[in-house]
């Protein structure tokens, strides 16, 4: 076997070496690996939290898999990062089977990809018509979009169940209680997501949106009790090996089986091969 095609990145690394890699290029690197990370690692948090599972698990995957990507990638200019459009996938996993099942079905899923790609059959997405990947993903948007309403405005509403337009009639009939502090952080940070790019700065909009959110929650909660936002540190909790607190674990998370994870029930899910 080839060594360079069994290690992408050592080739990647010696091409890159070999057409020279200066101070200008690890400065650049630097900052668009800072850049990235700030940005991904929020985003993965937020995603996990819309997949139904606590935000650390989005900021581990984020972490490992994108170690991995990099090094098994065989490219100089990888970006790996969470993708949204797998949470309408993820979610009624989660709610139906709690932490243990997706975490299941996530490594049964990475099985499944590896030989799919063992056996050459990524070339049969060039069968899928254009239009069937634009509506598909159309689609999600549409629908993560509308789930996402309930921490946008802070609508007072419980798990979200049911049928696309059972949650959307939920979601809109509970509107006139919508929390004001919530609304206005989360429309200040739209809005500057989507005005950003028109100003031509080379500074990531997304990290201004974020910085701006996070100081106008910081400035409402001086407005009293009824300005506060919830933050990840005030909303979720942990509880590992007899300890517990809120926010995020400060410690590295200990490895488990996918199927020793807590289950819908809470208790470790279990592995069957019974039908």
């Amino acid at each position: 076997m080839d060594h360079r095609q069994s290690l992408p990145f050592a080739q990647a690394l010696k091409d890159t070496l070999n057409r020279g890699y200066t101070r200008q290029n690890v400065i650049s690197d630097l900052t668009a690996g800072a850049t990235v990370g700030v940005v991904a690692l929020p985003l993965a948090m937020a995603l996990a939290i819309a997949s139904g599972v606590a935000p650390q698990h989005g900021l581990y995957t984020a972490i490992v898999a994108g170690a991995i990507i990099a090094l098994t990638g065989g490219s100089r200019v990888n970006v790996s990062g969470p993708t949204a459009a797998f949470v309408v996938v993820l979610l009624p996993i989660a709610q139906q089977f709690g932490l243990g099942g997706l975490l299941t079905a996530g490594a049964m899923a990475g099985v499944i990809l590896l030989f799919m790609g063992l056996a050459r059959l990524g070339r049969f997405i060039e069968l899928v018509p254009y239009p069937v990947t634009v509506g598909f993903t159309s689609g999600i948007a549409v629908v993560i979009a509308t789930l996402q309403l309930k921490d946008f405005l802070g609508l007072p509403v419980g798990a979200l169940d049911g049928h696309y337009w059972d949650r959307l009639g939920t979601l809109l009939a509970a509107v006139p209680e919508m929390h004001a502090a919530n609304a206005l952080v989360g429309a200040t940070t739209l809005a500057i997501m989507v005005a950003w790019p028109r100003l031509g700065l080379r500074f990531p909009g997304h990290l201004v949106a974020l910085l701006a959110g996070t100081l106008l929650s910081l400035l409402l909660a001086r407005l009293g009790p009824d300005w506060t936002v919830e933050t990840i540190g005030s909303r979720f909790t942990w509880t590992t090996g007899g300890q517990n607190g809120q926010g995020l674990p400060p410690f590295l998370p200990q490895w488990q089986w996918p199927w020793l994870q807590p289950g819908p029930d809470g208790k470790p899910l279990g592995l069957s091969f019974g039908l």
